[in-house]
C-alpha cells in the first residue's frame, strides 16, 4: 500500500459486473479530477486464446483441469511486479489483450493475443486494475497487500453462470455444453483463487436476483437490474454513513451491521455515492504526502 501511489482493483470473473464498475469509477475520477493508470487483468494472462485452447484440449485429454481462474494460465508474478513497482515508483509496466477483431486491427494482429509489454503512463494519481485477481494471494505471491481499495464484484454462483452461459452462447457461438464442460472445469481454480479474495476485500458487490435462478443452466436470459437486489458489504473501512446511504437509496435496508442492501437498478447510484468519499480520501492523502516530500526536498 502507497499513500503516494496509490491502488485500487476490482476483482470479480468476467461478466461479474466489473464492467459496469469500470464505468462507475471512470465517472468518479473525471468528477474528482483523478488521472488514473488503467490496468486490465486480462493482459497478464500467460497464453494467446489459441495457445489456451490447445493447452485446455490437451488437459481434458490428460484427465486435468486448466482454467484462466488458476495459475498456470496467469502470471501473478508480473502482476504483482506491477502493483510493487506502482506502488513504490508511480511507474511499472503493462499491456493489453486484443479480445475483438476492433481491438486487434490497430496493432495488425489477430484478436486474442497481446501487445507488446508498455511502460504506465507518468505522472498518474493512482493505479486503477479491472480483472480476476486484484486480491489474489498464494504460496510465492500476495497481490493483495499492494492494494488500498479492494472492491469485489460477485453475483451469486447461480447467477454467475447464467450469466457465463448466456454470454458465451450468444456472443461467442459456444454450444451450451461446452460452456457447461467449462464451468465444472474451472471449478477448483474458482474455490482456489477466486472466492478467498472477497475475503480480503474492503467492499464487496454482491448481485442476488429475485427470481428463480434454481437451475441455471436452462436459463435463457439474464435477470435484469430490476430483478435484483445488490448486498453490499464493508469491511475495514472506516466511519460509514450508513444513515446516509439509507436516506439517499430508496428501498434500501440494512441486513446486517456491516451490510447494505439495495435495489438492483440503484447500484450504480450505490456504487457513486459510497465510492466517491473513499477515493476522494486517497487523492488527499496522495497530495499531503505528496507537498511533504516535496517541501523536504526543498
Amino acid at each position: 500500500m502507497s499513500a503516494k501511489h496509490p491502488i485500487i482493483a476490482v476483482t470479480g470473473s468476467s461478466g461479474a459486473g466489473t464492467t459496469t464498475t469500470t464505468t462507475a469509477f471512470t465517472h468518479i475520477f473525471r468528477q474528482l479530477g483523478i488521472n488514473a493508470a488503467f490496468v486490465e487483468g486480462d493482459s497478464f494472462h500467460n497464453f494467446t486464446r489459441a495457445e489456451m485452447e490447445v493447452l485446455i484440449r490437451k488437459s481434458q485429454a490428460e484427465n486435468q483441469n486448466l482454467s484462466y481462474f488458476g495459475p498456470e494460465a496467469n502470471n501473478f508474478a508480473k502482476l504483482e511486479e506491477c502493483f510493487a513497482s506502482y506502488s513504490a515508483t508511480g511507474t511499472g509496466q503493462t499491456r493489453s489483450y486484443l479480445h475483438t477483431f476492433d481491438e486487434a486491427v490497430p496493432f495488425n494482429q489477430m484478436p486474442g493475443t497481446f501487445t507488446n509489454w508498455r511502460d504506465l503512463p507518468a505522472d498518474t494519481d493512482m493505479l486503477y486494475y479491472e480483472g480476476l485477481h486484484g486480491g489474489v494471494v498464494t504460496d510465492d505471491i500476495d497481490v493483495a497487500k499492494h492494494v488500498d481499495l479492494l472492491i469485489g464484484m460477485v453475483p451469486i454462483v447461480n447467477l454467475e453462470w447464467i450469466q457465463k452461459i448466456v454470454r458465451d452462447t450468444n456472443d461467442r457461438g459456444h454450444s451450451r455444453e461446452k460452456v457447461m464442460g467449462s464451468i465444472v472445469r474451472s471449478m477448483d481454480d474458482y474455490i482456489q483463487h477466486m472466492t478467498p479474495q472477497f475475503s480480503r476485500t474492503h467492499i464487496n458487490f454482491q448481485r442476488v436476483p429475485t427470481v428463480d435462478t434454481s437451475n441455471p443452466f436452462s436459463a435463457k436470459d439474464i435477470p435484469s437490474l430490476d430483478e435484483s437486489f445488490v448486498v453490499i458489504r464493508f469491511r475495514g473501512v472506516k466511519d460509514v454513513d450508513f444513515q446516509y446511504y439509507l436516506n439517499m437509496i430508496q428501498g434500501s435496508f440494512m441486513s446486517r451491521i456491516n451490510t447494505l442492501v439495495v435495489p438492483g437498478g440503484k447500484m450504480s447510484l450505490a456504487m457513486e455515492l459510497i465510492l466517491t468519499p473513499l477515493i476522494r480520501a486517497l487523492k488527499e492523502k496522495r497530495l499531503q504526502v505528496t507537498k511533504i516530500s516535496e517541501l523536504g526536498e526543498d
